[in-house]
C-alpha cells in the first residue's frame, strides 16, 4: 500500500473527525508523519504537494490538514488560503524552519490553527495534534489553538553557532551541563538536545529541583517501595526510571541538597537506582542533562556544591547566552509572542511599532526572554485592534532605558494601580486559583519557582495581608 493510499485497519469509512492529511513533497518525511498520526489511532492519508491536497480535501473531508511549507505546484501558505476557501471548518497546521517564521505567523492570519518548527521531535508532533483534539477543535471549532511556544526561534549567529554546535553533540551519550541566566530557555535548549539525539522518540522527562521539598525530591527522583515511609501507601516509580533510554533534565541542579547530591553521583556512576526502601538497584539507561542560572564552579568553592559530581555533569557544558546579548532576537521573538497572545487570546493579530520595536531594543532585559514574552503579552491585551505603541509595553522602570509610564486608560487595580501593585495583585489571583500550589502558580505566571518565593517574601512588608 503506497502512502497515497488511506492508511488504517477500519473496514468502515471513518467519521470526518478521525481523518488527517499529511502533505509533503519529502517521501521519508511524509511516511514516518503518517505512522505517527496512524499510532494515534486516526486514519490518514498522504498528499505529494498542495495540488493534490485539494484534490484529496474535497473527496476524503479531513478534520485536519498537516501541511509542508515548501513545495512543487503549490506552496503551504496557499494551500492554506485554498483549503480556508472551500473548508472554513477544516484544521490547517503548517510546518516550518525557524528561518520562515514569519510567514507561518502570516499563516495564521489565514486561518491556521498552529505551526511546528522544524526539525521537530515525534513526541512534539503527536502533542500538537492532541492539544487540537483536547480542545474540542472540531469541524465547527472557529479559534485557532495555541501555537507552539516550544521552538527555538533565533537570527542572532552567535546563537546560531551555539545551536549548530549542540546538534554535534547531541547525537553522542555526553552528559551536558546548560548554563544561563533565569529566563534564557535552558529547557527549550535541553529539549532540542533531547529531539535531536538518538533518543529522540524516548522519553524526556523534566525535574525542576527548586520547586520540590528535598524529602520529597528524593521520592521523586528515586521511587520508593511501598511501606518505605509513612504514607507510602503504594510503589513509587521514581524519574529516573520514567526515563529509561530517554532523556532525564535536572533543571536547577544548584538548589539540590548535598545529601541527594551523593545518591545522584552514584546513579550517574553506576547507571543504578535505589528506591527508598528498596533492597536492589534498578538499572537505568538514560541521558543526563542539568541546567544551573548560577556557576557550579563558583558552589564548590563555597562548599555548596560537591565537587565530583561537578565534574560528572559538567563533561560539555553550554552557556546560553542572555537576551540582551542576542539583540537580533527581540524584534523576532516579539512579533511570535505578539502572535502566541493573539491567538491563545482570541483576538486580532496586531502589528508593532516601530517606536515600541526601539524601546523593547533599547531595554536590558533582566528576565531575558520569559520577561519578554510576559511585556509582550500585556501588549496585545492593552493594544486591542490598534498598532502596539511603546505605552503598551508596561515596561518597569529600575534605571531601563525606555520605560515608559503605564498607559492611562488601562483599568487598574486596587491601591495606585503601580506596575508593581499590578503584578502583586496577579500572583495572588493566580496562586488562588491553584489553590496555594506554588510550582503551579508560577508555571502558569512563567517565573521560576524561587523568583516567586522572591516576589512573595518582598509582599511580607506590605499592607496586602496574605498567607505567603
Amino acid at each position: 500500500m503506497s502512502d497515497h493510499d488511506i492508511v488504517g485497519f477500519a473496514t468502515d469509512s471513518p467519521a470526518q473527525a478521525e481523518r488527517i492529511l499529511i502533505v509533503d513533497d519529502d517521501p521519508s518525511m511524509r511516511t514516518a508523519l503518517m505512522e505517527s498520526v496512524r499510532r494515534l489511532g486516526y486514519d490518514v492519508q498522504g498528499a505529494v504537494d498542495g495540488a493534490d491536497a485539494v484534490e484529496r480535501v474535497s473527496r476524503y473531508k479531513p478534520w485536519l490538514v498537516v501541511t509542508d511549507l515548501k513545495m512543487p505546484r503549490l506552496s503551504g501558505l496557499d494551500l492554506i488560503k485554498e483549503i480556508k476557501s472551500r473548508s472554513p471548518h477544516t484544521l490547517m497546521v503548517l510546518m516550518t524552519a525557524y528561518g520562515t517564521v514569519e510567514t507561518a505567523v502570516e499563516a495564521m492570519k489565514y486561518g491556521a490553527s498552529d505551526y511546528i518548527l522544524k526539525p521537530f521531535s515525534t513526541d512534539l508532533f503527536e502533542r500538537v495534534i492532541a492539544n487540537l483534539k483536547a480542545r474540542g477543535a472540531d469541524a465547527s471549532a472557529q479559534s485557532p489553538a495555541p501555537i507552539d511556544q516550544r521552538s527555538i526561534l533565533t537570527q542572532d549567529p552567535g546563537m546560531v553557532r551555539l545551536l549548530s554546535t549542540v546538534e554535534g553533540v547531541a547525537a553522542s551519550q555526553a552528559t551536558i551541563l546548560v548554563n544561563g541566566e533565569s529566563g534564557t530557555g535552558k529547557e527549550l535548549l535541553a529539549r532540542f538536545i533531547h529531539s535531536r539525539s538518538p533518543r529522540a522518540h524516548r522519553p524526556f522527562i523534566a525535574v525542576n529541583c527548586a520547586a520540590l521539598p528535598d524529602g520529597l525530591l528524593e521520592s521523586e527522583l528515586f521511587g520508593h517501595e511501598r511501606g518505605a515511609f509513612t504514607g507510602a501507601i503504594m510503589k513509587k516509580i521514581g524519574k529516573f526510571e520514567m526515563a529509561h533510554t530517554g532523556t532525564l533534565l535536572l533543571d536547577e541542579i544548584s538548589e539540590m541538597n548535598m545529601g541527594l547530591q551523593a545518591k545522584l553521583l552514584r546513579v550517574i556512576q553506576e547507571r543504578e537506582v535505589d528506591r527508598v526502601g528498596g533492597r536492589e538497584p534498578v538499572s537505568v539507561n538514560i541521558r543526563v542533562i542539568a541546567t544551573t542560572n548560577r556557576s557550579l564552579y563558583h558552589e564548590v568553592e563555597q562548599g555548596r556544591f560537591r565537587e565530583d559530581l561537578y565534574y560528572r555533569l559538567n563533561v560539555f557544558p553550554i552557556t546560553v547566552p542572555p537576551l540582551r546579548e542576542r539583540p537580533a532576537d527581540i524584534p523576532l521573538l516579539a512579533r511570535h509572542f505578539v502572535a502566541v497572545s493573539a491567538a491563545r487570546n482570541g483576538l486580532p493579530l496586531p502589528t508593532v511599532s516601530a517606536e515600541a520595536y526601539v524601546t523593547l531594543q533599547d531595554r536590558r532585559w533582566k528576565g531575558n526572554v520569559r520577561e519578554l514574552e510576559n511585556v509582550m503579552e500585556r501588549a496585545v491585551l492593552l493594544a486591542g485592534n490598534e498598532p502596539i505603541l511603546p505605552g503598551h509595553l508596561l515596561l518597569e522602570s529600575g534605571g531601563q532605558p525606555g520605560s515608559p509610564a503605564p498607559v492611562p486608560s488601562v483599568p487598574q487595580p486596587s491601591g495606585n494601580g503601580s506596575l508593581w501593585e499590578m503584578e502583586r495583585e496577579l500572583i495572588f489571583q493566580t496562586l488562588a486559583r491553584v489553590r496555594e500550589n506554588r510550582t503551579h502558580a508560577a508555571k502558569e505566571l512563567g517565573i521560576s519557582i524561587r523568583t516567586l518565593r522572591n516576589k512573595l517574601r518582598e509582599y511580607r512588608g506590605t499592607s496586602c495581608q496574605v498567607s505567603v
